[in-house]
């Protein structure tokens, strides 16, 4: 995964002597990052929504049928939840947070600190994935900062879609398309369902862990950055391979990737609550 910035240490606790599953963390070089869009795509694709964690990156988010009255969710990693990375099979639901957030505007400026109630959800089993529920609704978030919840897509995205990646820590982002879809992606002794490969463009680092990945065209969120293979290792904390329906393992050294977010709508009911027994909800369960 993309390393939170505690990522090390937490490494030395989770996982003994071996590194945490993640792209380390350090300031990205110049060459690492893709240039920032040019025309009118980019404009559509701004900082606005966006969260920055204490060690990763986020964003306000909100499913098609939300009301303004319903407590707002951030989505990030579930390997970015401050009680640790989940072991696989862990699910985590409805457990209280304090955890704050740095709301950042249009140009990546903070302009404000929303706290969570709870983690509402949180997993790295098929998916790598954590949903905060605020004290704040999306009402109260828009009439104090003038700023909207990011819509996430409810449509499982297309090859070949130019995506934005847009952190929330370093307030950068990374430009590329989706190249495919991964049938699973193996990292350490994590396994993750069909999930996002980027083009190459898109050179994520440590702290972009969380950042929603942004359709140019839509402006939705389709999928939230996770993870890069580092070194060209298989399988490795760190370097996640490709494997196939029959079992082929490929090895992308450089290719970074994400988890989708449209199965999470199903999940989500009234008054933007996690109910993960709703009719289409197909997320782990504890």
């Amino acid at each position: 995964m993309n390393k939170p910035l505690v990522g090390v240490f937490l490494a030395a606790l989770l996982l003994g002597a071996g590194v945490a599953p993640a792209v380390a963390a350090e300031p990205a070089h110049p060459a690492q990052e893709a240039a920032p869009k040019a025309g009118p795509a980019a404009k559509a694709v701004t900082f606005a929504g966006t969260v920055a964690l204490s060690n990763c990156s986020g964003s306000v988010v909100r499913t098609p049928d939300a009301a303004p009255t319903d407590p707002a969710l951030v989505l990030s990693n579930g390997h970015c939840l401050e009680s640790g990375f989940p072991g696989p099979g862990e699910v985590v639901v409805d457990r209280p947070s304090s955890r704050t957030f740095t709301l950042l505007n249009a140009s990546g400026r903070g302009v404000g600190t929303l706290r969570a109630g709870k983690i509402a959800y949180g997993t790295m089993t098929d998916t790598d994935l954590s949903l905060y529920e605020l004290t704040s609704t999306y009402r109260q978030i828009e009439d104090r900062y003038g700023i909207r919840a990011l819509e996430l897509e409810t449509a499982h995205p297309a090859a070949g879609t130019a995506i934005t990646v847009a952190s929330g820590y370093w307030k950068r982002t990374y430009s590329c398309d989706i190249d495919g879809f991964v049938h699973r992606l193996k990292e350490g002794r994590w396994t993750w369902k069909d999930s996002v490969r980027y083009t190459p463009e898109c050179r994520t680092i440590g702290g972009t862990s969380g950042s929603p990945v942004i359709d140019d065209a839509t402006g939705k969120v389709v999928a939230v950055n996770n993870t890069g293979n580092e070194s060209g290792q298989e399988c490795t904390d760190n370097n996640p391979c490709e494997v196939d329906e029959n079992g082929n393992v490929t090895v992308r050294e450089g290719i970074n990737y994400a988890q989708q977010t449209y199965n999470m709508v199903p999940c989500i009911g009234a008054g933007s609550r996690i109910d993960l027994d709703r009719e289409g909800c197909a997320l782990p369960k504890p």
